[in-house]
């Protein structure tokens, strides 16, 4: 027969193991699909790109974010697509910007909306058929998405 503080420390422990979370593996199944949609089954490589944010922000509304892809946009080399997704938002997908050699730059600035601390995932598509990618944590006082 269990004896009451058996039972407590057996429900203490289940309250414990229940708020333990496993290591994120990899994106989840929502952002795997939408990065398949945009990219198919290209393999997208770290680096080339450079993302200016801020750490936290403190308002989720409205949370700068530039984006600038090394790319001599010339018309044999340039970035053909610049997507921006957030990993914990309502919908991933938050921007595709579709450039050309016209563009003169990859450099996109904008102010995207969070609903609460996240990585942002930004992938540059290349016209080489390339893919890179670049990833930044942004913590969010105030979320600034509706559910």
């Amino acid at each position: 027969m269990l004896g009451r503080r058996a039972l407590l420390r057996a429900g203490g422990g289940l309250v414990m193991v229940s708020l333990l979370t496993p290591a994120e593996a990899g994106p989840p199944a929502e952002i795997e699909s939408a990065i398949r949609a945009l990219i198919g089954d290209a393999s997208p490589q770290d680096g080339g790109i450079a993302l200016q944010t801020p750490a936290t922000a403190e308002n989720g509304a409205v949370v700068p974010l530039t984006i600038a892809v090394d790319s001599p946009m010339t018309d044999a080399d340039f970035v053909r697509a610049i997507h921006v997704l957030a990993t914990r938002n309502p919908t991933p997908g938050v921007a595709s910007y579709h450039l050309t050699p016209a563009s003169g730059k990859a450099v996109v600035s904008v102010r995207i909306r969070l609903a609460e601390k996240q990585t942002i995932l930004v992938l540059a598509e290349h016209s080489d058929g390339r893919v890179t990618r670049a990833q930044a944590e942004i913590a969010v006082s105030v979320g600034g998405c509706l559910t």
